[in-house]
């Protein structure tokens, strides 16, 4: 027997909610916001559950992610990826992260944010193009408004900032949403970037993906704070606290944060509680630094099996759908590692392409002295 309904949340009333004029509470709840529990149960009253339109979506979203998220996984094992940070487990985040953005808004991944990239339409190959160490950037970031995945730890907060910031002076309806780890509230870049927001009142969203750790070092080890969505208060920004792995409280959330940045309320710091399963990339040992068990507790709030329970009990989801959206992951899958096989063939003069906007004259003459070189028969050292 499929639940009764319930109601349903509109963008328009979660500005009103949360994000209405003069703008929420500095200061976050104590406890995570929340709309789905572990076992797909309704909890909390403080937000409303999205339309089932869009919690089918997010559903399929996220499958999608981590199929394409454990076949990257794999082939960095097998040799064919240089380096891939998995997200698995924080698919929550990354999808919503990009689903809840308009198209002339702004996503700001770090390197562990493939999957919101593939969410935001960027090509699943082309993703993956910098782990192959074929190329800086493997897509257009214009075209998606995706900036390049950042591996520096916070450097995009700052990115975001001054594209909000600017954007919002040349009379732009334009919100940026930057994705940051717990590791990186820790660096200057993003007091800094906060303190300007703050100031600014820029459209940005800044969502914190705590899962626990940067790289081996405990949240403990990184801060005092009752939770990292505090940190906002001392830059006027508020804070906000949700579940990570429920994707229904989070687009809730984040759908407010995007529609009070675009109506000029400012920024807001999301802090979502979450958890990476796999080890920081492939060139981690996991096991030195969390326990077996603590991985398995978490594995038991996974965010697609939440999502998953509750869409099932209200009569949205069945056998059927579940098993075309599994052939529909495989496809994907399928496409990732078919493309992967294909060696790039990298153009050395390439090299100067993008240095410079306008290449100097130094930099003309270097390119046509490699050309020279490239094009000289073999054996000939002139």
């Amino acid at each position: 027997m499929a639940a009764p309904p319930v109601q349903q949340s509109h963008p328009d009333d979660l500005v009103r909610e949360l994000a209405g004029p003069p703008g929420w509470d500095l200061l976050p709840t104590a406890e995570p916001l929340q709309l789905v529990g572990p076992t797909g149960e309704q909890v909390g009253s403080q937000l409303r559950l999205p339309a089932d339109d869009v919690l089918l979506d997010l559903h399929r979203r996220m499958v999608l992610g981590r199929r394409f998220d454990a076949q990257a996984t794999a082939l960095t094992r097998q040799g064919r990826l240089a380096v891939y940070p998995s997200s698995r487990g924080q698919e929550a985040c990354q999808v919503t992260a990009a689903t809840v953005l308009r198209p002339q808004d702004w996503l700001f991944p770090t390197y562990r944010d493939s999957v919101a990239v593939v969410t935001r339409g960027v090509d699943p190959l082309e993703t993956l193009t910098q782990f192959r160490g074929d190329w800086h950037t493997g897509f257009d970031p214009h075209a998606h408004r995706v900036a390049p995945q950042c591996t520096p730890l916070a450097t995009n907060t700052l990115h975001a900032v001054g594209l909000a910031h600017a954007a919002r002076l040349q009379g732009q309806d334009t919100v940026a949403l930057v994705l940051l780890g717990d590791g990186a509230t820790s660096e200057g870049d993003t007091a800094e970037s906060l303190t300007c927001a703050g100031v600014w009142r820029a459209p940005v969203v800044f969502l914190v993906q705590n899962n626990g750790y940067a790289i081996s070092v405990p949240l403990a080890k990184q801060t005092a704070a009752p939770s990292l969505a505090h940190k906002g208060v001392g830059h006027g920004v508020p804070g906000v606290l949700v579940d990570g792995n429920d994707a229904a409280a989070l687009h809730a959330v984040l759908t407010a944060a995007v529609a009070r940045a675009a109506a000029g309320g400012g920024p807001t710091l999301v802090e979502a509680r979450t958890y990476r399963m796999e080890a920081h990339t492939n060139a981690d040992d996991a096991t030195r630094y969390r326990s077996a068990e603590e991985v398995a507790a978490w594995r038991d709030r996974d965010p697609i099996t939440r999502l998953e329970c509750l869409l099932t009990d209200r009569g949205l989801l069945d056998t059927a759908a579940r098993e075309a959206l599994s052939a529909e992951a495989e496809q994907l899958a399928a496409l990732v590692r078919e493309g992967t096989t294909q060696e790039a063939e990298p153009d050395p003069l390439a090299l100067f392409d993008h240095v410079y906007a306008e290449p100097t004259a130094q930099l003309r003459a270097q390119r046509q002295l490699l050309a020279e070189e490239l094009a000289a028969p073999a054996g000939d050292d002139r």
